[in-house]
């Protein structure tokens, strides 16, 4: 079972809902996250890309999955970013339906938040309401659903 959810995050992902203010702020849009396996066991490699001014811009770091608890990682900038480190986990996962909920805390840097993502850009509304319902049935996630801003 060990490495299971690192499978099961293998790809991209379209982040369709977020309180982070880096994607409300308007300026960066289409944000995705693409998660690629890694030699090292339990290190996934991360890229965060969205568009700004209509260019590509791309975050890259890597993902440590922590050994005790299988939905919760450590990602670590690469390059210059190297000193920026999150915790961050998988709050609730639909993989057939193809949509995760991660919540991160807080950094130097960021408030705490949620962000739900999907392998498809456009889920549809029934969808989202969905996640949001499963969201309010969380101890954790119920307190972000009304902060939660779908992003377009």
């Amino acid at each position: 079972m060990a490495g299971f959810l690192l499978h099961q995050l293998i790809g991209t992902w379209f982040i369709i809902g977020s309180n982070f203010p880096m994607w409300l702020k308007g300026d960066k849009l289409s944000p995705t996250f693409t998660y690629t396996l890694t030699e090292r066991k339990g290190v996934l490699y991360d890229e965060v890309s969205y568009l700004k001014k209509g260019r590509a811009k791309v975050i890259r770091g890597y993902d440590r999955q922590d050994a005790a608890d299988e939905s919760a990682f450590t990602w670590r900038g690469k390059g210059l970013l190297f000193i920026a480190k999150s915790k961050w986990e998988v709050q609730l996962m639909d993989e057939k339906a193809g949509w995760a909920v991660i919540w991160f805390s807080k950094t130097l840097f960021t408030p705490e938040g949620v962000d739900i993502i999907c392998r498809d850009r456009d889920p549809g509304p029934q969808l989202i309401e969905e996640i949001k319902n499963k969201m309010l049935q969380d101890e954790l996630l119920k307190n972000y659903v009304q902060r939660i801003v779908i992003l377009k």
